[in-house]
């Protein structure tokens, strides 16, 4: 049976995540992926990338406003895997892990929350603050799984593209999903 992921993108540092994740599931037929992209995430493609937003909507299987809080993907009847949001920003964490859904990347999210399905949240900022952390604990007591995209070395990247590789890769076992090429630890 196909997986049915949400894919959120915010407009936090780091919207190259969501593209990479995207283009990484667009490989796998046994997923489909549902984007929602902030207003934010879609300027800062253009800045970070050089990218227009209809280059990502295209690597998805159906794309959702994020103002459309009427879409499919607002309502628990609407069967999903679950949602990852990548990157998230601090607003979007915030707005998740209380509840203020006044957008359809949130409600989205929330929608899952509510369901019991899972939520993975990639946090983009550094230092983090006390509300950061308070946000995330909160979130995570929600339910949500917390994967910020950590720098990791056991698996000798040899360039930014395994970082993200990995990182992601990480963020997808949650799903039960093992990307082509994702090397989890073997022991030493």
């Amino acid at each position: 049976m196909k997986k049915r992921l949400i894919v959120g993108i915010s407009g936090a540092d780091g919207v190259s995540l969501g593209v990479r994740l995207l283009k990484m599931l667009n490989g796998m037929p046994e997923v489909e992926t549902l984007l929602i992209m902030s207003r934010a995430a879609e300027r800062n493609l253009q800045i970070e990338c050089a990218m227009q937003p209809e280059e990502v909507r295209a690597l998805a299987a159906r794309v959702y406003e994020p103002e459309d809080t009427a879409a499919e993907v607002a309502s628990g009847s609407f069967s999903t895997d679950g949602m990852i949001i990548a990157p998230c920003s601090m607003k979007t964490l915030s707005a998740v892990a209380h509840g203020y859904a006044d957008n359809l990347l949130v409600r989205a999210a929330d929608v899952c929350i509510k369901e019991g399905r899972k939520v993975v949240l990639m946090p983009r900022e550094t230092p983090l603050s006390i509300i950061h952390i308070k946000n995330m604990l909160a979130a995570a007591e929600a339910g949500c799984a917390i994967v910020p995209p950590m720098l990791t070395f056991y698996n000798c990247p040899e360039n930014i593209g395994d970082i993200a590789d990995h990182v992601l890769g990480k963020a997808l076992m949650q799903f039960d999903i093992i990307p082509s090429g994702f090397r989890p630890w073997g022991g030493d």
